[in-house]
């Protein structure tokens, strides 16, 4: 039987799919990120399903017992605390380890903090580098953060509330004057906002008025500068 990945709600708990709520209760087990958030999302849903947890710390110990499971023709359902699994979150291996013993995987997709925050974000995204979670020390975050101003095109990061600050000033150190900032707040949720600037202003900003939300900040692409036509110059005869 196979294994579903369903997206979840990223915020507001009306953006999930029916085919999600679907697909939740009728599998034959569940597989969540953290059980309390787990348990709070099923709980309002109307479902009750047995769960399995994994995370950074057992998803290796426990993937062979869930891979048993489904050798067994039982089917189960992957999901994470918010937004579509496996961005940033666990579960990664167990994929690895349905395609290596032949079990089909099928994606129920939904709500994503990538592509909402990148749909509102006035962007260009013809082509974007997903950069996920940076770095936790500073040294290290600045070079990596050294290595993304090299790309030209449209950068997201990801990271948690209490290091909005430190990112922005390491990012206003190492990030081209020419790269503007859009942060996203509380997607989908009744404090969302949206701010756009140079890191400079947002720091200011947000050591005035600190916000201890879940955000998404996304790097502007290198603007694009115009040449300007090339004027003919008009040479007068000689008489």
């Amino acid at each position: 039987m196979p294994l579903y990945v369903v997206a979840v709600p990223i915020g507001h708990p009306d953006d999930i799919t029916h085919r999600a709520i679907k697909t939740l209760s009728e599998v034959d087990f569940l597989i969540c990120e953290e059980l309390k958030p787990a348990r709070k999302m099923l709980k309002a849903l109307g479902i009750q399903q047995e769960l399995y947890q994994i995370n950074e710390h057992n998803e290796k110990d426990d993937t062979e017992e869930i891979i048993a499971l489904l050798k067994e023709n039982k089917s189960a359902a992957l999901f994470s605390d918010c937004g579509t699994p496996l961005f940033a979150d666990p579960g990664t291996f167990l994929i690895k380890r349905c395609h290596e013993s032949g079990i089909k995987i099928s994606p129920i997709p939904g709500a994503s903090s990538l592509t909402a925050a990148l749909s509102v974000a006035g962007v260009e995204t013809k082509q974007f580098y997903y950069a996920g979670f940076l770095p936790r020390n500073s040294d290290d975050r600045r070079k990596e953060i050294q290595k993304l101003n090299r790309m030209g095109c449209t950068i997201v990061i990801y990271d948690t509330p209490y290091r909005l600050l430190a990112l922005l000033e390491d990012i206003q150190k190492e990030l081209s004057s020419q790269r503007q900032l859009t942060i996203l707040f509380s997607l989908t949720q009744l404090q969302e906002k949206i701010w756009k600037g140079p890191p400079g202003a947002l720091i200011k900003k947000f050591k005035q008025n600190p916000l201890k939300q879940e955000f998404v900040l996304i790097v502007d692409p290198v603007p694009v500068k115009i040449k300007k036509p090339v004027k003919s110059i008009k040479t007068r005869k000689r008489k």
